[in-house]
Formats: C-alpha cells, structure tokens, sequence
C-alpha cells in the first residue's frame, strides 16, 4: 500500500496557537520587509490574544501545521504559509476552503507585497480602492472577491 501523506485543513484548536504565531510572526517579517520587524514583534502579543476570537483554519500535513488563513466575517486578515512550505499550492487551498464557505471575501494588502497581490488577482480578487495603513503608513489595497 503505497504511503500518503496526510494534509488536511480544519478549524484551529487553541494548542495550535504557538506554531501559528511562529508562522504568523516569520511571514510578516519576511513578506513585508518593507515594514520594521520591531513592528511585527510589538504587535505579536495582541495578535496572540485575537487569533482565536477569529474564524482559523489550518493547513496540516504530517501532523504538522505549515499554513494558516484568518476571518473576521468576511475579511481575511490573512494567509500564512511557512517559509519552507511557501509556493507548494498550500495558500490557494486555504483560499478555496474558505471560498467554499463565503460568497464574498474582502482583504487588505500592502502594495509593496506584490506577489500577494498578483495571487490575489490570480485568484479573482479585484482591487476596490488605495489607502494609507496608519500604523505603518505603506500604501495597501482593498480587494474584493465574489462568488459567480
């Protein structure tokens, strides 16, 4: 019998909460390097406090959490992905499940972040307008996703 690998994406349980901020933490620093990693660090422990008041799912594989997307109804306030797991189709599979359970879907994204952005628009997100982020003062876009 040959060996799969088990992935799967299912809701977040608060013992996920250390290796998602690890994601969570790495990413931004990474993705966003245009934005101080003392801001990311600064912000990490208010972000630890909210992650389970929002709508979480993960992306697992192995037994290993290597992704995950978060919602405030239906903002997504983001998409993580490992460093090491990045461009293996995991970000697009989190999108589709959470396409599956909304008819819209908004998002802000930082101009600057332009692999974020060609994702989005890949995947049907239209950009609706330009603001400033007060905290960082980056340029970012509002996009908007909905189903057909």
């Amino acid at each position: 019998m040959p060996n799969r690998e088990k992935k799967m994406i299912r809701s977040f349980k608060q013992e996920d909460i250390d290796i998602v901020m690890e994601i969570w933490l790495n990413t931004n620093v990474t993705a966003h390097w245009f934005v101080p990693e003392k801001y990311w660090q600064d912000n990490a422990a208010a972000v630890k406090e909210m992650l389970p008041q929002s709508e979480l799912y993960v992306y697992e594989e192995q037994a290993r959490i290597q992704g995950f997307v978060g919602l405030m109804d239906d903002y997504i306030a983001g998409i993580f992905v490992s460093e090491e797991s990045q461009s293996k189709g995991i970000g697009k599979q989190l999108l589709e499940y959470i396409k599956g359970k909304k008819s819209q879907l908004t998002l802000s994204v930082y101009e600057k972040n332009k692999g974020a952005v060609k994702f989005y628009q890949r995947e049907g997100f239209c950009i609706q307008s330009e603001n400033v982020d007060e905290n960082t003062g980056e340029q970012e876009y509002f996009m908007i996703w909905k189903e057909e």
